[in-house]
């Protein structure tokens, strides 16, 4: 069973071809190919509160590329979904009638919360705990926003999106208010359930956690993600890029969405966090599989 997503978010655009072996006693997912654009249509939306006609046309090109090679790869499903940056433009609903026009896709803005759900669908619990009846803090940082979930391996026991991400926060668009908004409510829902360890998705943190050396399987210390934070700020944007080796669309943002990270870790007095890389797109294709699978297994 071939699926593809496409992940229209605030710092890049991305799609993902995955299949699903349904010969086991569970599905097995398997990640056939993922391509990446750097739009960042973050900088317009946040900044400006629409996107560009540059930004438009460079994103409807990638949307057109995209649909010839799901055309080639031929998915019996696919979903697009757009996050914080269309959530926010002013001219959201021009960009994604233009995107069905020229390339057929029809293009879904989601909100927060339904965004924090699809994350939750990939059930990094089944990876992780094995059974265990611990909960679990799920934090997915963004360009525009940042989606924390806390959940056991039965249900969501809380979950909520902030308009905080390494974007806004880059361009200084985060308030005082809403950083201490995002605190309170860690800490009130780590009192209150007690989550065992974290867990981390998004672009940012794949990052850091190779660039921690840690053995893939093996959580991410909170200690280890502030040494790498620490480690990345002594170093000039321009470093990052020519000694680090980090993209340009990722040498900038990766220092405040570490910061995000270890924040969350610290409000929830959390030691460490597992990075399954994981994230919106993998989580597209396990919602196209629950909505598929009666009809072919």
């Amino acid at each position: 069973m071939k699926f593809a997503a496409i992940d229209v978010g605030s710092n890049a655009v991305r799609l993902l071809l995955s299949k699903v072996d349904t010969e086991g006693i569970e599905p097995i997912y398997e990640k056939i190919s993922q391509i990446r654009m750097p739009i960042r249509l973050g900088d317009d939306a946040f900044v400006h509160g629409h996107i560009s006609d540059e930004k438009v046309r460079q994103l409807v090109k990638t949307m057109i590329a995209f649909k010839h090679l799901m055309d080639a790869y031929e998915p019996i499903d696919f979903m697009a979904c757009a996050t914080s940056a269309m959530r926010e433009a002013e001219n959201s609903e021009k960009i994604v009638r233009k995107i069905k026009e020229e390339s057929g896709i029809d293009l879904k803005v989601i909100s927060g919360r339904r965004e924090a759900k699809i994350i939750y669908s990939n059930r990094i619990e089944k990876i992780i705990a094995n059974g265990d009846p611990s909960s679990y803090l799920h934090v997915d940082v963004g360009g525009g926003s940042t989606e924390i979930i806390v959940f056991n391996r039965e249900k969501v026991l809380a979950y909520r999106s902030f308009n905080i991400g390494a974007i806004r926060m880059l361009e200084g668009f985060v308030s005082k208010d809403e950083w201490n908004g995002m605190k309170k409510w860690v800490q009130s829902v780590t009192k209150e359930y007690k989550p065992a360890s974290a867990i981390g998705s998004g672009g940012n943190i794949n990052k850091v956690f190779v660039m921690a050396n840690v053995k893939e399987g093996t959580p991410l210390s909170y200690e280890e993600l502030k040494r790498v934070y620490k480690f990345l700020k002594g170093y000039t944007l321009e470093q990052r890029i020519t000694k680090l080796g980090l993209r340009p669309d990722r040498a900038d943002v990766i220092i405040p969405a570490s910061k995000i990270y270890f924040s969350v870790m610290k409000w929830g007095h959390i030691d460490q966090m597992h990075v399954p890389r994981l994230g919106l797109a993998d989580g597209i294709i396990h919602v196209l599989y629950q909505k598929h699978k009666e009809k072919y297994i």
